[in-house]
């Protein structure tokens, strides 16, 4: 194992390793085991009892936080016709059809979500090799591929804080939950929220405990256990 500096060590006796913590506390303690001189991501490491290897036990959804991530969100919408007005009207950092596929496939790639209109998605299927690798092509699942009536609410989820989960190939889901500026409050707030979307999205061939362990951790900074019988009464009340 690499030899941790100064400061992470410093930060790691803040925090017990052997403890889970409650929500609060857990919160508190993420951010105070933060070095970085910037405003750090907080992440939640979700280790869950699933084998990803098998298709009926794959985890992936979308969580709404309702306090957001901390980071202004681009979004971009495959769009024609009507629907590419309703999408700037909506308040889409990037609107189009054949221009953007084409600027894409140059080597632009500067936003963070796209969503598309079921009609665009056979154009974009060329992009498959550019933006599915990151994780960034529109599909039904994820709710990214919507009709125009619904294409207004779909930016402005991507703009308040809709993040999209999965689970890796070692069974652990990683995802932003807030900045370690945020108010210790409304950070509890957003963890439980994700707590609650992953435990929904539980798969049906998940045996056992599915969720085992919760991990708070600034980009910077050991990693800070939580209680998850805490949350699991916790997200019981949303």
């Amino acid at each position: 194992m690499a030899k941790r500096g100064r400061k992470y060590q410093e930060a790691a006796k803040l925090a017990d390793r052997n403890v889970e913590y409650p929500i609060d506390e857990g919160v508190s303690l993420a951010k105070k085991v933060s070095y970085a001189n910037f405003d750090a991501t907080v992440e939640m490491h979700i280790r869950t009892g699933v084998d990803p290897r098998h298709a009926d036990q794959q985890v992936r959804g979308v969580s709404l936080l309702p306090h957001g991530t901390g980071k202004r969100v681009r979004v971009l919408v495959f769009a024609q016709g009507e629907a590419e007005n309703i999408a700037r009207e909506a308040g889409a950092d990037y609107v189009g059809s054949d221009e953007l596929i084409k600027r894409i496939q140059d080597g632009w790639i500067e936003f963070d979500v796209t969503i598309a209109t079921p009609d665009m998605m056979r154009k974009i299927g060329r992009l498959g090799r550019i933006i599915g690798r990151r994780g960034l092509m529109p599909s039904p699942r994820s709710g990214t591929v919507v009709t125009i009536d619904n294409l207004p609410q779909a930016v402005s989820d991507a703009r308040k804080g809709r993040v999209e989960f999965r689970v890796d190939r070692t069974a652990i889901i990683h995802v932003p939950v807030g900045k370690v500026s945020f108010d210790e409050t409304l950070l509890a707030e957003n963890v439980v929220a994700m707590f609650k979307s992953v435990s929904d999205a539980r798969p049906s061939g998940a045996k056992g405990q599915f969720i085992q362990s919760i991990t708070l951790a600034p980009t910077m900074g050991p990693g800070v256990r939580i209680d998850v019988h805490a949350l699991e009464e916790a997200s019981a009340a949303i």
